[in-house]
C-alpha cells in the first residue's frame, strides 16, 4: 500500500458533475491513506470536444475541494507512444482490420438475437483475403481495427465487487482504432496506466466489462494489471443517471451556491457506504476513517437537500478561530460572541453578513400588526439601562409580560420583527447585547411609528 499510485482521468469535454468528482475524491482519499500518489491525467484524445476552459475548470474544482495532485499528464501529449503500440499490435496480428458499416454490424446483431445467439462480433475481418480488403477499400471503405482477444477466463479480485470473472469468448473483440484513425478509450488508458506505474484503478461500475479486456491487453503489453475497484454509479434523487450531457449538478454549481467544500467531500466520501454522514472539517480526518471496503453494490442517490443539511451542520460546529479569516474577508467579524450567537442559524457562510448588519448596522424594523404599535412603545420605555448581558433579554421580557399581559408569540414576535426585521433567527438573548441599547431603542421606536401609521391608514373614513 505504501507504493500505491492512483489516477483520476477526466475527459475535459465538459464540467465535472458530482458523480465525476466522487470518483476523484475516492481516489484521492485512497492514495492519501496509503501514503501514495494521486495522478491527474486528462484523457483528452477527443480533440473535437476537449477544451482548454474545461481543463481549467477541472483544476479549479479539484483545488476548491482541496484535492491536490502529485503529477499531471495529458493523453494527447503521448500520441506517438500510443501510435507505436498500435503498430506493434498490428504487426503481431493482435489488431485486425474490419470493414463493416454500423448498419451492417447492427444487422448481424439482429440476426444473432433472432437465432438465440449472443450478439458478439463474428471475427469476419480475420478471414478477409488481401483481394477482398483491396476491393472494400476501392469502394471507399476505411477499416476500423479490433483487438483479437485470447479466449480465456479472465479473473480479478475487485476491491468493491469481490471476485469477478468474464469468459472472453463471450465478448466481442473490442474496437481500439476507429475508421478515421482515432483511438478509443481502452488502448491509451492501458498504455498510460502501465507507463505511469498505476497500481490501483478506482472508477465507476460502467467500466466493469472493459476491465476484462484491459487486463488481457495489459498482460500482452508486458504490464502488471492494476488492482481494480468499481464503485456503484451515483444517481440523482429520482434514480436517474448523472452526466455532463444532461447537465447534472456540477462542482462549479456547488461552489457558486456558496456550499462548503468539506461538506461536499464529507457527503460524497460516504455515499454508497454504510458509514454515517457527519460533518468533517479536514480531508486528513476524512482520509483517516476512509475504507474502500465499506462501499456496497447499491446505487447511492445524491440529494441536494442532504448536502444542504450537512453544510449547515458543518457551519454550526465551526469555531471562531476557523471562521475568523473568512469573517474578516466579508467585513463581518463581530468577535467570538457574535459568531457564537449567529452560527447556529447559518445555511451558507455568506449568510453571516446579513446577521452582522442586524447586530451592528441598520435594518428595516417591522411591525406586522398595527395593534403592536402601543406594545412596542411600552417595550421601548421599558428597555433596561446598559451594561447588558445574556440575562438582559429575560429581565426585559419578563417585565413586559407583567406590564402588558402578553406572552408567547404575541410577546416575542413583535420584538423580534422590530429588532431584526426577520421573523426568525438567532436567539435574541445572545443577539440583544450585540445590538446595544441605542440601536434597539431606535428600532423599537421606528417600528412603533410604522405600526401606528398602518393603523391610521386602516381606520374607516367618516363621511
Amino acid at each position: 500500500m505504501s507504493a500505491a499510485r492512483v489516477r483520476f482521468a477526466p475527459s475535459p469535454t465538459g464540467h465535472l458533475h458530482v458523480g465525476n468528482i466522487r470518483t476523484g475524491l475516492v481516489n484521492w482519499l485512497f492514495a492519501r491513506k496509503a501514503g501514495g500518489a494521486f495522478v491527474l491525467r486528462f484523457d483528452d484524445t477527443d480533440t473535437e470536444r476537449s477544451r482548454p476552459e474545461y481543463v481549467t475548470g477541472i483544476r479549479d474544482d479539484l483545488r476548491w475541494l482541496g484535492l491536490t495532485w502529485d503529477e499531471e499528464a495529458f493523453q494527447s501529449e503521448r500520441a506517438d507512444r500510443h501510435a507505436a503500440v498500435v503498430e506493434t499490435l498490428k504487426a503481431e496480428g493482435r489488431l485486425y482490420a474490419c470493414y463493416e458499416t454500423p448498419e451492417e454490424l447492427e444487422y448481424k446483431r439482429r440476426r444473432q438475437r433472432a437465432r438465440g445467439q449472443p450478439p458478439i462480433y463474428d471475427r469476419a475481418g480475420l478471414t478477409l483475403t488481401d483481394a477482398e480488403r483491396a476491393r472494400l477499400e476501392a469502394e471507399g471503405r476505411h477499416p476500423h481495427w479490433r483487438f483479437r482477444l485470447d479466449h480465456e477466463d479472465i479473473r480479478w479480485d475487485d476491491l468493491v465487487r469481490g471476485a469477478c470473472h468474464y469468459e472472453s469468448a463471450h465478448l466481442s473483440d473490442p474496437v481500439l482504432v476507429r475508421a478515421d484513425g482515432t483511438l478509443l478509450y481502452t488502448l491509451p488508458s492501458v498504455v498510460d496506466d502501465i507507463d505511469m506505474a498505476i497500481t490501483h484503478v478506482i472508477r465507476g461500475e460502467d467500466h466493469v466489462v472493459n476491465t476484462a479486456v484491459q487486463i488481457q491487453l495489459c498482460r500482452l503489453l508486458g504490464g502488471t494489471p492494476p488492482t481494480f475497484a468499481h464503485l456503484s454509479l451515483m444517481t440523482d434523487v429520482g434514480g436517474g443517471g448523472l452526466s455532463k450531457r444532461l447537465g447534472s449538478v456540477s462542482v462549479a454549481d456547488l461552489r457558486s451556491d456558496g456550499l462548503e467544500p468539506m461538506a461536499v467531500n464529507a457527503l460524497l466520501a460516504r455515499l454508497g457506504t454504510s458509514d454515517d454522514v457527519a460533518p468533517v472539517t479536514t480531508l486528513d480526518a476524512l482520509a483517516d476513517t476512509f475504507d474502500l471496503g465499506h462501499f456496497g453494490r447499491a446505487a447511492p442517490k445524491f440529494d441536494p437537500a442532504d448536502l444542504a443539511r450537512l453544510n449547515a451542520r458543518l457551519l454550526h460546529g465551526l469555531d471562531y478561530d476557523a471562521a475568523k479569516p473568512r469573517l474578516a474577508a466579508l467585513k463581518a467579524d463581530g468577535g467570538p460572541a457574535f459568531w457564537d450567537a449567529v452560527r447556529g442559524n447559518l445555511e451558507r457562510f455568506a449568510d453571516v453578513a446579513e446577521w452582522h448588519a442586524v447586530a451592528f448596522g441598520d435594518v428595516v424594523p417591522r411591525a406586522d400588526a398595527a395593534t403592536d404599535a402601543g406594545f412596542l412603545r411600552t417595550a421601548a420605555e421599558a428597555l433596561p439601562e446598559e451594561p447588558w448581558d445574556a440575562a438582559t433579554w429575560s429581565t426585559w421580557t419578563g417585565a413586559l409580560k407583567a406590564a402588558t399581559g402578553r406572552k408567547g408569540k404575541g410577546l416575542f414576535m413583535p420584538l423580534r420583527l422590530a429588532l431584526t426585521g426577520q421573523p426568525k433567527g438567532p436567539e435574541l438573548a445572545a443577539l440583544l447585547p450585540l445590538i446595544g441599547r441605542a440601536r434597539a431603542l431606535d428600532r423599537l421606536r421606528r417600528a412603533a411609528a410604522d405600526g401606528a401609521a398602518d393603523r391610521a391608514a386602516q381606520a374607516p373614513t367618516r363621511a
